[in-house]
């Protein structure tokens, strides 16, 4: 597990690009201190007749540019510096990718896989009981994350709705069939994709016949592994909370993809060697592709690591000390608030039918997604090559600097 906390890596990676920008000590407290922090108590009787007390948060981070907008995460682990990392990192990411918002996030403290759907949807309901008046459309737009999905989603545009009527974009991520957006489940995992071949293309390096190790076949990670090898590249390795898989050959992925569907993990699938994860992350591979949870490239792994390029699909993969010891390495990290930024614009293009009451084609929200992603790199790479420094710093001056400019423009 990480030894530094989710908050400390948020807080090194903003000051690292402010000290390239020369902010004051006043303008970077005014751009890291949250707006609202919201805690709320949610207790409810559970299937056993046992009554279960969970804690559930909703930081909303910075509004200077927009509505704030973060995924709500359902997960053991979630705490308050976790969501407050996170709703920090989402302010930066949507100015980055230049979107109408600011950062939000919010979880609850438990674990899905212990829960019946009956318990989930009365958990979800008694949160936005709680919640409903400090989120919505022109406020704070809640999102899919880690333990939490299209179902869930649509439970939340339900319970908001008895309180302020038909409203569809007070959430995004709902299934299609209540007003969400095709395209959207795929989004993050595309824009890894698209990111990836970008990034590959700036080094001279085909995506086509590229070796690449995905650590994590969730959403993100098996909809980057079908897009890559849609593309051409050669996925070698993919992992899950059970373990990895390895072929030297490529794995066939809509064949893992199939398999992981029917009995939950992608071991044991014929054509596979199994390795464990640690060896997943260690592969002597052109690309890795950490999409799974925070914390897994750290000071101790990070001399093991024989890629020759990251792309960080997941949020806080890498530790700054670890972030260190690949720039002395010379190995270039693609960081997470660009390569996963596909989900929060498609999220975006879900609130914007939703406001004019007008489905897009998929093909449309596709073509405007690779756009903005191919936009944002081309940005990013330029600054870090007319400053000289890594993409994590210029992407953050990036986001930073237009959250700044927005703060003084508006007026404080």
């Amino acid at each position: 597990m990480s030894s530094v906390s989710s908050y400390e890596t948020a807080e090194h990676y903003f000051h690292r690009a402010a000290d390239v920008m020369g902010l004051s000590a006043n303008m970077r407290t005014l751009l890291l201190t949250p707006l609202r922090e919201v805690k709320v108590q949610v207790a409810l009787e559970l299937d056993d007749g046992q009554i279960g007390t969970f804690i559930g948060y909703r930081i909303q981070h910075d509004q200077a540019r927009g509505p704030m907008k973060g995924g709500l995460r359902f997960h053991p682990d979630v705490d308050e510096g976790e969501v407050l990392a996170l709703a920090t990192l989402m302010t930066w990411k949507t100015a980055l990718v230049n979107i109408p918002y600011g950062g939000a996030k919010g979880g609850i403290s438990i674990d899905p896989r212990k829960l019946s759907q009956g318990e989930m949807e009365r958990i979800t309901r008694k949160f936005i009981d709680q919640i409903h008046d400090v989120i919505g459309p022109d406020k704070d737009i809640p999102a899919p994350d880690m333990g939490t999905n299209a179902q869930v989603m649509a439970w939340i545009a339900n319970q908001y709705e008895k309180f302020h009527g038909f409203n569809p974009a007070c959430v995004t991520g709902k299934p299609v069939e209540l007003h969400g957006a095709q395209g959207r489940e795929e989004a993050t995992g595309r824009g890894v994709a698209i990111l990836t071949r970008s990034f590959l293309t700036r080094l001279k390096h085909d995506v086509a016949g590229a070796t690449i190790a995905i650590q994590g076949f969730g959403n993100v990670g098996s909809y980057a592994a079908r897009f890559l090898h849609e593309m051409g590249a050669k996925i070698v390795a993919v992992s899950d909370a059970y373990g990895a898989i390895y072929s030297a050959e490529g794995l066939d992925i809509p064949a893992v993809a199939r398999h992981a569907a029917e009995t939950g993990r992608v071991s044991a699938i014929e054509g596979a060697t199994e390795i464990t994860n640690e060896e997943l992350l260690t592969a002597d591979v052109d690309v890795l592709i950490p999409a799974a949870i925070g914390g897994v490239l750290t000071k101790e792994n990070a001399r093991d690591i024989r890629a020759k390029y990251i792309v960080e699909a997941a949020n806080n993969p890498t530790e700054p000390d670890a972030d260190e010891i690949f720039e002395e390495r010379e190995i270039l990290v693609l960081p997470d608030v660009l390569a996963n930024a596909g989900g929060v614009t498609v999220s975006y293009f879900e609130w914007v039918q939703n406001r004019q009451y007008f489905r897009w084609e998929l093909s449309r929200v596709r073509e405007e997604l690779d756009k903005i992603l191919d936009e944002s790199f081309d940005r990013v790479w330029k600054v870090a090559t007319d400053k000289g420094v890594p993409l994590r710093v210029a992407a953050y001056i990036l986001g930073i600097g237009r959250v700044g400019r927005a703060t003084v423009l508006g007026g404080i």
